[in-house]
């Protein structure tokens, strides 16, 4: 079964927040060889990133692989993107608590030390896209979370027992009010019961 517009639209933030905590990831991996993976504001950001990106790549891996992966579904996807913007927002602020005695100003380190230099650049990198990845983060689940609640009073009940990747919001409603069966919701389940 192919995406819906809703899953095509989820799918591309998930590949976009990918994309990001990659970025992440690799500042993170140069800024700790250079210091040696001494610092623990340095490795959270590289610990996260490498969590992050297992996690969410395993759940769009899964939309892609099955039509009813329960980590497509909306409940699950709020909860765990709002556990990952907490997560995100801890170690953000300890890590830029502990980076405030690097400098902002890299044109401010001698010419003599091109390293130290390089290193200054990939840290204010980071330092930016560490907040940029929470703000996806943060902003998914508030987009996920209004969107599911506003489904699901508009009588949309199937929203919560399908993926996000294959909901369609007006398949199958019917005009007799929110209690009624959705018959494209029967024939879904129908159809992907023989999986279990």
């Amino acid at each position: 079964m192919a995406f819906s517009l809703v899953g095509r639209a989820k799918v591309a933030v998930h590949i976009l927040i990918l994309l990001v905590n990659i970025v992440v990831l690799a500042l993170s991996t140069r800024v700790n060889l250079y210091q040696e993976f001494f610092f623990m504001a340095d490795r959270f950001p590289f610990i996260l990133s490498i969590i992050t990106f297992a996690l969410l790549g395993t759940m769009t891996l899964l939309d892609f692989v099955t039509n009813n992966s329960y980590t497509g579904r909306a409940q699950f996807e709020i909860g765990v993107f709002s556990i990952l913007s907490i997560f995100w927002l801890a170690f953000n602020a300890f890590s830029s608590s502990r980076w405030g005695s690097a400098p902002f100003a890299c044109g401010d380190i001698p010419a003599a030390y091109p390293d130290v230099i390089q290193w200054c650049h990939e840290l204010s990198a980071l330092r930016v896209m560490i907040w940029v990845e929470w703000l996806m983060f943060f902003f998914t689940t508030i987009a996920t979370l209004r969107y599911a609640i506003t489904q699901n009073n508009r009588g949309n009940k199937h929203i919560f027992k399908m993926p996000l990747s294959r909901y369609a919001p007006n398949t199958g409603a019917n005009p007799y009010g929110q209690n009624a069966e959705y018959a494209f919701n029967q024939q879904y389940t129908e159809s992907n019961s023989k999986m279990y």
